[in-house]
């Protein structure tokens, strides 16, 4: 594969993107949130823009300084002062973005931000589009897709686990597999097309069995890179735990104790909660995403109910763990078995939660459930045995056991494995009943395809644009 015509074919595809003039136009954003605020940071980069920038600096000759530098000066329109502000410069391939920036700090007034935006672009910048900062990281080789995505992921990360996911793809761990990956077909590849070139002469430079053994060994690591996106995914989304059970059994209680606030309401008349209510909380570096559902319960002559009820059974087929409260007074063994049976069998772990043992003799009720050890006991109203639930949901996501320093986080590059490893499969399959050397490049050929596609060395333009767009405007 060509990278050099590959890299301008992006460029093709960005201009596309950005409805730009040229890849080279100075840009302007800002680069902190929107509001009021101490200070805020306005970004500018392209080739023009440290001239651009000096042209309303009133301070130091910004086009004569060294690069990753600090300089105090005023922002002028004229012969109006803006604000006092601090410029730093970034010169050519040291910056972020791979060409000339300024990160103006100025105080964070929107007002002085937009005069300062306003000035920027009758000097003759133009307001940047979300992401386009980061796309010219890209474009310029200072990030490859999937590193540029980690950024987005990283600004957006809650925890302290999905920081490090995020971190450590940013930093281009997630990379450096596919890349080794990539470049291990690539040289038999490369072989087996050169044996095309003597076709006649019946001659073999790919060992067949040296590369059965490489691509059953890639297999085996694309399915471990794999079998990471069910916790990666839930760690940079939160883990998906529904919180179910019958009416009146405590649960919107539960949701409120668990988040530190009443964000449910909590109500004695059965079918309060109607809809879902959904809710985040970390514990110990890990965020959950708790979700509480309508109680469930065979008949009701409520529609509306009828549907929240629905809801909750698809809730509980999605869900990673699965909370399921019940009141210690009104349900026996028996019918505790009848009530999570189902659950029992999904591919989910499920936390049986005995609730109001403020109103009941915890011995007797433990006693009572004495068939079963995985019941957590509290009383979610008067915050009792809070910790032991807290202590089980750490215990369910270990983090001692996620022991890959790459984990997929992100359904692009979980799908792009997938497709590789099918064509890998074929690569196998091609061998075994003897097909033809062009045959089996092909196969090759599509499985780097789908690996390069993953880092964006091969793209498309809905691929860059769906990515970009929904980037924050400055990033």
């Amino acid at each position: 594969m060509n990278t050099q015509n590959s890299h301008c074919e992006l460029i093709i595809f960005a201009s596309k993107i950005m409805n730009k003039i040229a890849l080279d136009e100075t840009i302007c954003a800002l680069a902190t949130p929107a509001g009021l605020g101490a200070i805020g940071v306005i970004r500018v980069s392209g080739e023009q823009a440290i001239f651009l920038v000096n042209k309303i600096f009133k301070g130091k000759d910004l086009t004569k300084v060294a690069t990753h530098t600090l300089h105090f000066g005023k922002i002028m329109d004229g012969n109006e002062l803006i604000d006092e502000v601090l410029a730093s410069i970034f010169i050519g391939t040291k910056s972020y973005t791979g060409e000339n920036s300024v990160e103006i700090s100025c105080h964070g007034s929107p007002y002085i931000q937009q005069r300062i935006l306003h000035v920027l672009v009758q000097a003759g910048a133009r307001l940047a589009q979300p992401g386009e900062f980061t796309m010219r990281a890209f474009l310029n080789k200072k990030l490859d897709l999937s590193q540029a995505e980690a950024v987005a992921d990283l600004i957006a990360s809650n925890s302290e686990m999905s920081h490090k996911t995020a971190m450590n793809q940013m930093r281009g761990g997630f990379s450096k597999e596919i890349a080794g990956l990539k470049e291990r077909l690539v040289n038999f590849a490369s072989l087996i097309e050169l044996e095309l070139d003597f076709s006649e002469e019946d001659v073999e430079f790919a060992s067949r069995p040296e590369l059965k053994n490489l691509v059953q060994t890639m297999l085996t690591l694309i399915q471990s890179l794999t079998e990471t996106f069910k916790v990666g995914n839930a760690i940079k989304n939160g883990i998906p735990t529904v919180i179910a059970g019958k009416p009146n059994a405590g649960k919107s209680t539960l949701l409120n104790a668990l988040v530190k606030e009443d964000r449910a309401i909590v109500s004695a008349i059965a079918g309060t909660t109607r809809d879902t209510i959904e809710e985040s909380f970390i514990i110990d570096g890990v965020s959950f995403r708790l979700i509480d559902t309508a109680g469930i319960r065979e008949h009701t002559s409520d529609s509306i109910e009828s549907i929240g009820i629905e809801k909750t059974h698809e809730k509980i087929r999605q869900a990673s763990i699965v909370l399921y409260v019940f009141d210690v007074n009104e349900t026996s063994l028996e019918e505790l078995a009848n009530e999570t049976g189902a659950m029992a069998q999904m591919d989910l772990v499920l936390i049986p939660i005995g609730n109001k043992i403020d109103l009941v003799n915890e011995a007797d009720i433990r006693q009572k459930f004495s068939g079963r050890t995985d019941i957590i006991y509290l009383s979610s109203k008067e915050q009792i045995g809070m910790n032991l639930l807290e202590a089980r949901l750490k215990q369910v996501v270990n983090k001692d056991q996620i022991k890959n320093d790459v984990i997929i986080t992100n359904i692009r590059h979980y799908q792009g494995l997938l497709l590789a490893g099918e064509s890998l499969q074929q690569v196998i399959e091609s061998m075994e009943i003897g097909r033809s050397g062009e045959l089996l490049a092909f196969d090759i050929r599509k499985s780097i395809y789908h690996l390069s596609e993953i880092i964006g060395e091969v793209s498309t333009d809905d691929l860059l644009e769906n990515i970009f767009s929904k980037f924050c405007i400055g990033k």
